[in-house]
């Protein structure tokens, strides 16, 4: 059971304190290689001690951190990671590529292949994704020549904007959570942030690049172990159609919510709060992989168990990527119980600095000292709770600034960052090339991004 106790520790020591806890931090992850998960559950249970946290409280802290944040994180996650790969083993994903070449032509092949990875962003995770859609960048690449970047930029930005923006991604979703904002409004939001932002940096940056560097096709012709081939794959609009469905239903969520406040309808109503329910992401994706199953799977003659084995092996692959999630909840969770939270709240006051700024900053500091956009939407996340939570943010501010920290979780990617050394590696670039490519893609998507992000919440901050 936990005790009452009250921090005596002044501002100075818990900000030198936190300080300290990034650094140690990153040295265990970048310098002694010691795996995120282990790293931030380590320095989470020593940041514990130091703030002077009573022993009896220190599990109870950390548990009651991870398990907030896996509450909400880890059942989209998972849902999405079994909705991708039902679309992916369907033939869904080659499919929908076609058909988006046909009505899109030759020419613009680099703008079709963004907007095929950009529907199938939504569910994917940006390694996932991104290797599904290698072979068809290849051989596009390869059918209508030209340096490789000029198809495989536009999809890469395509799949991580989709990554950092949008839940059921962890990172967003791990965010909306510790910030108290409207999963379905960030959806929302994400989109009109996502959609202009790849159009700038993913396609008109992956044009110029691609015209500036010019590399073969690399001669491997898959990127990584094929999904099952299809001899009569899904319809494109069959595919678009099971893609939208979560959508659909979620923004029926939103829509609700906001007529309910609006008082156009009765909140109180059982239908109302049904469908509401009905509406809520995780719900709608439950709905969503039960349609996929039956669409991509029962009626294209596959079996229960088959479909079961093919489900089941989504689940492994993210399971390191939801435990992450939870231990940066876990540090998050530590930091606000000790009062590090508040500490930086009041520094940050001092300063004048604006919370969406303060977010932007932060992240971008996590994310260029540790690489990982997860590990710095969540720990950013964590930090500047307590500075929202004094503040009294409207829904569409609070989504803004989920999306200011998507923003800065993105910027500067180099060779601390797994996905640097993916798209590199596949590419067959070298690091100096990647540096210039793919490192310059993902610090315009960061600045595009959180221009954006703040351009709405100026606007949402009118008459607030």
């Amino acid at each position: 059971m936990e005790t009452e106790w009250t921090q005596t520790l002044g501002a100075g020591p818990l900000l030198l304190i936190a300080a300290a806890a990034i650094a140690v931090l990153l040295l265990l992850i970048i310098q002694f290689r010691v795996h995120a998960f282990l790293a931030l559950v380590t320095v989470s249970v020593a940041t514990a001690f130091a703030t002077g946290i009573p022993a009896e409280n220190v599990i109870p802290t950390l548990t009651e951190g991870f398990g907030s944040t896996l509450a909400a994180v880890a059942l989209l996650v998972g849902l999405g990671a079994m909705l991708g790969r039902l679309v992916e083993v369907s033939g869904g994903a080659q499919s929908l590529t076609d058909a988006l070449l046909r009505r899109f032509g030759e020419k613009r092949a680099p703008f079709a292949l963004g907007v095929a990875s950009m529907i199938f962003g939504f569910p994917i995770f940006f390694d996932a994704g991104f290797v599904v859609m290698l072979p068809i960048i290849f051989a596009v690449a390869r059918r209508l020549g030209g340096s490789v970047l000029l198809y495989a930029l536009p999809a890469a930005g395509a799949f991580s904007i989709m990554h950092i923006y949008l839940p059921p991604h962890p990172g967003p979703v791990a965010a909306s959570a510790l910030l108290g904002a409207d999963v379905g409004l960030v959806v929302a939001l994400g989109l009109l942030v996502a959609i202009p932002t790849w159009y700038v940096t993913g396609y008109l940056y992956g044009l110029w690049a691609g015209r500036k560097f010019d590399l073969p096709v690399p001669e491997i012709l898959s990127g990584g172990p094929e999904a099952e081939r299809q001899e009569n794959p899904p319809k494109a609009a069959t595919v678009i159609g099971i893609m939208l469905l979560p959508l659909v239903l979620i923004f029926m969520d939103t829509g609700l919510n906001t007529a309910g406040e609006a008082g156009w309808v009765d909140g109180e109503a059982t239908w109302f709060n049904v469908l509401r329910t009905l509406g809520s992401t995780t719900i709608a994706l439950l709905a969503t992989v039960f349609v996929a199953s039956y669409v991509l799977g029962t009626r294209r003659g596959k079996t229960r168990a088959m479909i079961e084995d093919l489900v089941n092996s989504a689940l492994g692959p993210v399971a390191a990527i939801i435990l992450i999630t939870g231990a940066g909840g876990m540090f998050g969770g530590v930091l606000r119980a000790s009062g590090i939270g508040d500490a930086l709240s009041d520094a940050m006051s001092d300063i004048g600095l604006p919370v969406i700024v303060a977010a932007f900053i932060i992240a971008t500091v996590l994310r260029i000292a540790q690489g990982s956009a997860t590990v710095a939407l969540t720990a950013t996340a964590g930090l500047v709770q307590p500075i929202v939570a004094g503040g009294d943010y409207n829904g569409v501010q609070l989504a803004a600034i989920v999306i200011a920290i998507g923003a800065g979780s993105v910027m500067a990617s180099h060779v601390n960052d797994s996905g640097f050394w993916l798209v590199g590696r596949f590419l067959e670039m070298d690091v100096k090339t990647t540096l210039k490519t793919w490192t310059v893609m993902e610090t315009l998507i960061g600045l595009v991004g959180f221009a954006l992000a703040a351009g709405i919440f100026a606007v949402a901050s009118i008459g607030s």
